[in-house]
């Protein structure tokens, strides 16, 4: 869209798709990349809206790597296709729920494994199991396919999987019975069904995979882990999750002879936790990420290291780089790693060399990396580049050299226009520590300063430093706001001591961080110092109820799924161990929000799914208690609650997305703007 009619900021500048909240959620997404073996073709997944516009389905489309071709599309699924993986012979793997035209349709069908021959023809299905199958790895020699399903703890094989099933369903049994924990994790029960390690080979004909089981009952060893596989085929290389004493547990690796089932540990350090391991082109060595365990004053630490799969001392590979490691591949010769990290609040990709751990930054844009994909000659790296003001695109680069810009490959979306521009604020902290944050501006702001809304974001351990399809700044752009999206300590890519700082003190230096940048940006000229507004998600809702208790000086504060009584909080996420590392009492004691609630006076608006399970829903529940039970005159109420039953940590359905950003909008248009408050057509 780019007529110049009038849009929500109040300006006559060109429409574009964040003017309009339908034109957004319709938008396509990208995610993923698989690179086939002989380097000619590359397949990411697009999502796009259904029909009835109420949920997002993936397609998969091929991109050229030369950057000569048009992008096309491969499949048409009426459920989607994800999880694209190539063999050794060029035949496209990837997992669909679509029905199998050779098969009684089944309701609902489990996910199976596709295959789309290179020479074309139709899709066929492959490998199927009743709880479905997911993940799919690829031998890059041998071809041995691996691939997560889940499985019923008690069954041996599929059919009697099945039958246990089918008994359940039959009387309509939905009870789960846990002997340890967790018992759920973000937005989902876990059980009765864990996941399993099945491998298998392709048959050349018609036939399907004969699956082998390579975990029989793990438990919850497998639950959130990945795994790879030698380029033989002979072993697995996974994450495994080892119980530990009062209910917590860490991550070790292993190895899975594939012919015999056994298993061995690689990797196992009660002060180490071990994932995402990528084995090595000669199948000896696994690049893994390391992060140290947290203690009360005491932050993790990330680290890349190598394991030698013969056994043997593990390595930490480029000790003195003081960034965190988050995704990696080999160069097809081993000698070096192509890696992400998040540094400045950009992603770049690094490379770093096997024989001496030398960290050479290779890309010197703005951009955030994620997919890597190396070419099979090794000139090249594939990736899908983001940033904060563009959504993630297939881009090309040269595999050695530095501070390059990225070749765009022309993919199956075209980047939207814009409704206004990107600069960056920096501060000085208290303790001196040098600050930074993002600032997107309104197109007119420099001729009519814009109303400022803070935005903090999650994690805590995260950055601002990429594209947001949830928590997106251009639509608030796009109403006439200038956004602050700042990193205060504990953000990640500024060192360990940047993260440090703000380690078990969150009300410390990460509040006076955000006050500090909030003060740099009020002093731009082209920023409304006079209407300022706060905002935030996760750890940003913690921020965001944290500063309703300590200061005045904005309008209106929005929080969604924000932490608010850290002493209920940990023993209820799904997660307790992890957190209670950090909140020990006292923690809690200095730290939590809803110690403060009798000092908030600005008007807040709560936002939060009840199946969230990692901010549970009684911090809301409580938050919102809090706030009316303070109310002398119940016809005189500032506050809001906005609560999705059905919706997790964030709000992922189209058209509640469109609710969540027109109740925040018309909330903030209220206080700040001083417009009448319009609830939402579909909330009346």
């Amino acid at each position: 869209m780019t007529d110049a009619t009038e849009n929500p900021a109040g300006d006559t500048a060109p429409r574009t798709p964040f003017h309009d909240l339908q034109d957004y959620v319709a938008l396509p997404r990208l995610g993923g990349l698989a690179l086939s073996p002989d380097g000619s073709r590359l397949v990411t997944a697009v999502s796009t809206l259904n029909p009835e516009r109420t949920r997002y389905l993936t397609a998969l489309w091929e991109v050229d790597p030369t950057g000569d071709r048009p992008a096309r599309r491969l499949t048409r699924g009426a459920t989607g296709e994800q999880g694209a993986a190539f063999t050794p012979d060029g035949d496209l793997l990837f997992v669909s729920a679509r029905p199998d035209p050779d098969e009684k349709p089944k309701d609902p069908a489990p996910a199976a494994l596709w295959l789309l021959p290179a020479g074309g023809g139709e899709a066929r299905v492959v490998g199927s199991r009743p709880g479905g199958v997911g993940a799919p790895v690829v031998a890059e020699q041998a071809g041995t396919v691996v691939v997560t399903s889940m499985t019923l703890p008690g069954a041996v094989t599929g059919e009697d999987d099945h039958q246990r099933r089918t008994a359940r369903t039959d009387k309509e049994v939905s009870a789960i019975l846990h002997s340890g924990y967790p018992v759920r994790f973000w937005d989902h029960d876990l059980g009765p069904d864990r996941p399993r390690l099945l491998a298998g080979s392709v048959p050349a004909d018609e036939g399907v995979v004969e699956w082998a089981d390579l975990t029989p009952d793990p438990g919850a060893a497998l639950l959130e882990t990945s795994a790879d596989i030698t380029p033989d085929g002979t072993t697995v290389v996974a994450g495994w999750r080892v119980a530990e004493p009062h209910g917590s547990s860490r991550g070790t690796l292993v190895a899975i002879d594939v012919a015999l089932g056994e298993r061995r540990t690689l990797a196992d350090d009660p002060d180490f936790e071990f994932s995402g391991a990528r084995i090595s082109p000669d199948g000896r060595t696994a690049a893994v990420i390391r992060e140290r365990r947290s203690a009360p004053t005491e932050a993790p630490r990330i680290d890349l290291v190598l394991v030698p799969l013969a056994g043997g001392e593990t390595r930490e590979l480029a000790p003195g780089w003081d960034r965190w490691p988050a995704a990696m591949r080999w160069t097809p010769d081993g000698s070096a790693l192509i890696v992400v990290a998040d540094d400045n609040g950009r992603s770049p990709l690094f490379r770093v060399t096997v024989a001496d751990g030398t960290v050479t930054r290779l890309t010197g844009d703005d951009g955030a990396y994620t997919d890597l994909q190396v070419s099979p000659d090794g000139r090249y790296v594939y990736a899908l580049r983001g940033a904060v003001d563009a959504p993630p695109a297939p881009v090309r680069l040269d595999a050695h050299a530095p501070d390059q810009q990225p070749r765009p490959l022309p993919g199956p979306t075209q980047r939207p226009a814009l409704p206004g521009t990107l600069a960056e604020v920096t501060a000085t902290a208290e303790d001196d520590a040098p600050l930074r944050a993002w600032l997107a501006l309104p197109e007119n702001a420099a001729d009519e300063p814009a109303p400022l809304l803070l935005w903090v974001h999650g994690g805590p351990l995260g950055s601002w430093n990429t594209w947001q399809w949830r928590w997106n700044p251009w639509l608030m752009v796009a109403r006439g706001y200038a956004v602050l999206l700042p990193d205060p300590a504990l953000s990640t890519g500024y060192g360990q001591a940047f993260i440090d700082r703000g380690w078990g003190e969150w009300g410390r230096a990460p509040y006076t961080d955000l006050m500090a940048l909030t003060d740099a940006a009020q002093a731009r000229p082209d920023v409304d110092v006079t209407r300022t507004a706060a905002m935030g998600g996760s750890f940003g809702g913690y921020m965001a109820n944290w500063v309703a208790g300590h200061t005045d000086r904005f309008a209106a504060i929005v929080t969604h799924a924000g932490l608010w009584a850290l002493d209920q909080f940990g023993p209820t996420t799904d997660a307790a161990y992890y957190w209670l590392r950090e909140m020990t009492a006292e923690m809690t004691a200095a730290n939590s929000p809803h110690a403060h609630a009798d000092a908030i006076t600005t008007p807040m608006l709560v936002i939060h799914g009840d199946k969230d399970y990692r901010v549970p829903i009684g911090e809301a529940l409580r938050l919102w208690w809090d706030l009316v039970s303070r109310q002398q005159d119940p016809e005189d109420q500032p506050h809001r609650f906005l609560y999705f039953p059905d919706e997790n940590h964030w709000i992922l359905a189209p058209q509640h997305a469109v609710v969540w950003y027109e109740t925040v909008t018309a909330f903030l248009d209220h206080h700040l703007l001083g417009k009448d408050f319009v609830v939402p057509d579909l909330l009346r």
